[in-house]
């Protein structure tokens, strides 16, 4: 069967209740016929593996839980070897509504007025016309520091540096698909700024989300201040890689064939 042109990435570590009702959603809105949807089931130890099977959808198993990061990376990677052009990843936490897919890859597929299509297109849940939910204290700070670390490290302001609702080109996600390219953990403002200062084009857009209904958040309690920590560290070396060893500079300025 052909593949279509847009793969939708989902990664999820027990999250069986929230992802049978997001491919339900999925199904309603009629993405079975748009895209190709995938799962990456990162060793989950609930009903996942069985929810998913049982729903007819491919999914791709990691041996042991490797993280959020290598679970994308893992999405990637199948994108690429199955020759996608686009790739929409979403939380399998039901917290990024369905509706924003076909405005992200609407807004991927269309040049802009320099007639320029973005590599990246973030899904943010602090613009004006996105829908959100009260957050925590500790994570608030999060937000604002890293919103600060891409400001300095690019002159650039992004409202919401750790969505993990994003659209990506082929060229983006072959250049993450790559060892070493793409944090196994915690890939949020680090790979903005580093995509940033490698020339891909990013742009920010509305988006609708809702607070989980079930299950624990992966960075619950004070986990993201230790979160917030790795990230910084990772930055720093972001900063060093492009700055200083001027690794894969001005990358995004290249075609996809040649990244």
């Amino acid at each position: 069967m052909e593949n279509k042109e847009l793969l939708i990435i989902i990664p999820t570590y027990n999250e069986g209740n929230n992802i049978l009702r997001l491919l339900m959603q999925l199904e309603e809105l009629g993405m079975k016929d748009k895209a190709d949807i995938l799962i990456v089931n990162d060793a989950s130890t609930d009903a996942t593996n069985w929810i998913v099977k049982e729903m007819h959808y491919p999914m791709l198993s990691q041996l042991y839980n490797m993280g959020y990061g290598c679970a994308l990376q893992t999405g990637y990677k199948y994108a690429v070897r199955r020759g996608y052009q686009y790739v929409i990843q979403m939380d399998g936490d039901g917290q990024h509504d369905v509706c924003n897919i076909p405005v992200i890859y609407q807004m991927l597929t269309e040049q802009d007025a320099d007639g320029q299509y973005p590599d990246i297109v973030l899904g943010a849940r602090f613009m004006e016309g996105s829908a959100d939910f009260p957050v925590s204290l500790p994570k608030r700070i999060v937000y604002s520091m890293f919103r600060w670390l891409i400001r300095m490290a690019t002159g650039k302001k992004i409202s919401d540096p750790t969505t993990g609702l994003q659209g990506l080109s082929r060229k983006a996600f072959l250049y993450y698909s790559k060892y070493d390219h793409f944090d196994d953990k915690y890939p949020d403002a680090n790979m903005i700024i580093l995509m940033m200062l490698l020339k891909f084009r990013i742009v920010e857009i509305p988006a609708v989300m809702h607070a989980r209904k079930e299950g624990k958040s992966m960075h619950s309690g004070l986990k993201p201040f230790w979160y917030m920590l790795r990230v910084m560290f990772s930055v720093m070396v972001v900063l060093f890689r492009v700055s200083v060893l001027k690794m894969d500079a001005e990358v995004g300025l290249l075609s996809a064939d040649k990244i």
